[in-house]
């Protein structure tokens, strides 16, 4: 759920690369095993899936160079909200408007809003990850910084398999883990993922009714509104954002990401913040809360509770504002 760059990786990690408080790999990969056994993963799928299974040293450094943490938005938007981005979301919104209204209808979120994340995670398909998942993931759940999220997707992995969710000649993914179509973690694969041709499979890597249905099962879950949209972009008045201080409130449940505190629109508007076009913003009773993704000198706006439902998916202002945009954009907004 991001910026897809495939890369294929096959280096393994020098000995310091790892802090040296860390048990050797193999030994950590043999704890893996033993709690994995014990999580009630059959021993057949244990042996085979993590047979010579060793770190992957390219992994680690794209963990520290994310596109999300190290654009601006007005390069972040270029890359994704081109011309090109948006033709094909419209000719997607056409090709499958039969399933992305049924979606609609069963899950309550816009299409747009759901061809602009299939658009963003793999071009609406077009890009396929070739990342042998396994290795990738026990990298990463080795690894000191998000060590237990990781481990928790190695499980979450083996039991997709311990399911006959998947086989294991077919599980690639991006260099993080994220599988499919929608790149979804393999927890939220669990969690979220939806058989919705009705096929007995829940099949996000090649059904794009399952993928669909899956993205807006995900939103839904992380209390999506029909009524509302995700938010737009505001004209401030001068200083306006320097006086409001560091924002401290998370973006999302879990999410590192922070937004102001949430005010009416009444507030908003009487404060001086106005429609990017100079126009008074809508009357509406709703709340709001200020995003501000380049920080007091960029681009402002004010996001509604569906932007926490896209930082639910991924926690970045960056990646919630260009899905809100290229929504638009394909909604003919």
């Amino acid at each position: 759920m991001r910026l897809l760059i495939v890369v294929i990786v096959t280096s393994i990690f020098a000995p310091s690369a790892f802090s040296q408080s860390k048990p050797d790999f193999a030994v950590w990969l043999n704890h893996v095993k033993v709690e994995a056994a014990k999580r009630g993963i059959k021993q057949s799928i244990i042996d085979s899936a993590l047979k010579d299974v060793q770190p992957i040293k390219r992994v680690l450094k794209r963990d520290r160079n994310q596109s999300e943490f190290k654009l601006t938005l007005k390069r972040y938007l270029g890359r994704v909200v081109t011309a090109n981005n948006v033709k094909r979301g419209k000719l997607m919104a056409k090709r499958h408007q039969a399933t992305l209204d049924a979606v609609a209808r069963k899950y309550g979120v816009a299409p747009r809003v759901i061809l602009a994340i299939w658009g963003i995670e793999t071009r609406f398909g077009l890009v396929k990850a070739n990342v042998p998942l396994i290795p990738s993931v026990a990298t990463l759940a080795y690894d000191r910084r998000r060590s237990k999220y990781f481990r928790a997707q190695l499980f979450s992995v083996l039991e997709m398999l311990n399911r006959g969710y998947i086989d294991q000649k077919s599980l690639f993914g991006s260099w993080a883990g994220a599988m499919g179509q929608p790149q979804f973690m393999p927890s939220s694969y669990l969690a979220y993922a939806q058989d919705f041709d009705g096929d007995g499979r829940r099949d996000i890597w090649k059904s794009v009714p399952d993928v669909l249905a899956s993205i807006a099962n995900y939103l839904a879950k992380h209390r999506w509104r029909s009524d509302l949209t995700w938010g737009r972009e505001v004209a401030l008045p001068t200083s306006f954002a320097k006086n409001l201080g560091s924002p401290k409130r998370r973006a999302a449940r879990g999410c590192r990401a922070r937004t102001s505190e949430p005010k009416p629109l009444s507030q908003w508007q009487a404060a001086g913040v106005r429609r990017v076009n100079g126009q008074d913003l809508p009357t509406r009773d709703i709340s709001a809360v200020l995003v501000l993704p380049d920080g007091h000198e960029g681009r402002a706006f004010l996001a509604y509770k569906n932007y926490a439902s896209i930082m639910a998916y991924n926690c970045a202002h960056l990646y919630a504002i260009t899905v809100g945009v290229l929504s638009d954009r394909i909604g003919g907004k």
